[in-house]
């Protein structure tokens, strides 16, 4: 029996995938949301091969009308929108000094204006269900505390978590939780680009950056995309139903409030 419908952007590869594939496990009917089309037929192709319960919708996050579009192929083909989660996000690592316009557009577009618009897009339709629903949105270490060369980053996610706050308190009466998930170093392709800019402004070897950085984690390894899937899973099901406005940090021990 399915548990509900869960959504999840950015889910073509990486994170998302790994999230969207647990959600699966986990007895919901998934939808997919991605702007690379390629790579999510092909992940689709995986999940019905596995046999699991499952939809998909090419679109950009950055656009209102898409994400609406998003949410409503999960309502037509499943019934309800019961999670979802705004995963889609692009990082930057430069100095303060050098950002440009184009920069700025970018990590704020994806980041915080395709975060809001999810939210708007999930809770029009949570508002309209007898038992509301999950909001769970892609915050990281980085919206707890900025790091040099990632301040732009670190800006967006800062306001990830203030929306995540503010949606929170502004849709309890209709009994829609929204929370975050907060990463730490991810040995995913975005670390992978991370790690060179760091190595051309350091003077550094490449991986060196990355394997400074793995140091610093009390717990001594990189994250792996299913340790963030595992606490999605707990936020998605009812065990997490007194939780709400909260981000909360899975990162192995680097940042600690």
């Amino acid at each position: 029996m399915s548990k509900g419908t869960a959504v999840v952007t950015g889910s073509g590869q990486g994170i998302g995938k790994g999230i969207a594939e647990r959600l699966a496990k986990d007895g919901f009917a998934v939808v997919l949301g991605d702007l690379n089309e390629e790579v999510l037929k092909g992940t689709v192709k995986e999940f019905e091969q596995a046999g699991y319960q499952v939809a998909y919708f090419v679109g950009d996050v950055t656009k209102p009308e898409d994400q609406k579009a998003l949410v409503h192929q999960a309502v037509n083909t499943f019934g309800s929108t019961d999670v979802f989660v705004n995963n889609a996000g692009v990082a930057h690592v430069g100095p303060v000094l050098e950002l440009k316009e184009q920069n700025l557009d970018l990590l704020f577009k994806v980041n915080v204006f395709g975060t809001v618009y999810g939210i708007q897009a999930a809770a029009e339709q949570m508002k309209q269900q007898d038992n509301g629903g999950k909001i769970i949105n892609a915050c990281s270490i980085a919206g707890h505390q900025s790091f040099p060369m990632m301040g732009l980053y670190s800006a967006t996610k800062f306001a990830v978590r203030g929306f995540t706050q503010a949606a929170a308190k502004e849709l309890a009466q209709f009994n829609i939780k929204v929370n975050a998930y907060c990463p730490g170093i991810v040995g995913t392709g975005m670390w992978e680009r991370i790690d060179d800019v760091m190595t051309n402004y350091q003077g550094i070897k490449k991986g060196e950056a990355f394997k400074k950085a793995i140091e610093s984690i009390a717990l001594g390894r990189p994250e792996k995309p299913e340790d963030i899937a595992n606490f999605v899973s707990f936020l998605a099901s009812s065990d997490s139903d007194y939780i709400t406005g909260q981000s909360i940090l899975i990162d192995g021990g680097i940042v600690f409030n």
